[in-house]
């Protein structure tokens, strides 16, 4: 096997439309872009009460892949892939195929993020994943005109100790709510400085 990479899928194979969430996407396809066979792997976490992101990451870096495709990962997926040395490459609103994926990674057309960008649990709730415009990365407000670039509803508040199902210790859930308090505050600022520019 020579050089895998995962794009999040809306179904099976390689003509499937690409899917723009990552630990909620249906499938995740894993692609040897030497030979381009690959493997559907239905995700088993696409459903799951909480964690499904983290546990998505660790299922995908267990499969020994350099890089993820997919629209946005939040801060928890993240830290397990960029741990795990996989690359995230993170696309906003994600067109095309996984095939299609797969040939701008190989012409050096998809560029690696250096951090998350999604807010945490972005994924969860009716309605999530959708309409995750361009600029949902740190910094960089929603490009005009984009469908969908604002934030869409974040869903249900976040349940009290949604810590347990990764089985954190008090103190590393109490660092780990404080990077996602720092990210949220950051968050804030590009709505703001988004709103401001469309004169609200």
């Amino acid at each position: 096997m020579g050089k895998k990479i995962v794009v999040t899928a809306q179904g099976e194979g390689l003509d499937a439309p690409v899917d723009p969430r990552f630990g909620r996407c249906p499938y995740f396809t894993i692609v040897d872009i030497d030979t381009m066979e690959y493997e559907s792997l239905p995700n088993e976490y696409a459903g799951a009460p909480g964690g499904a992101g983290i546990q998505s990451a660790q299922l995908v870096a267990n499969k020994g892949v350099s890089a993820v495709v997919t629209g946005g990962v939040g801060p928890n997926a993240y830290q397990v892939l960029s741990a795990a040395g996989v690359e995230v490459i993170a696309l906003g609103t994600p067109q095309g195929t996984v095939r299609e994926l797969v040939e701008q990674y190989k012409k050096g057309m998809l560029r690696p993020v250096s951090g998350p960008t999604t807010p945490p649990h972005f994924g969860m709730g009716a309605g999530m994943g959708r309409g995750m415009g361009r600029g949902m990365g740190m910094g960089m407000p929603p490009g005009p005109g984009v469908p969908g670039a604002g934030m869409p509803s974040m869903g249900p508040a976040v349940p009290p100790g949604y810590g347990a199902p990764w089985n954190l210790s008090p103190e590393d859930e109490l660092r780990l709510l404080r990077q996602e308090e720092k990210f949220v505050e950051e968050y804030l600022k590009i709505i703001r400085k988004r709103i401001k520019e469309l004169g609200g």
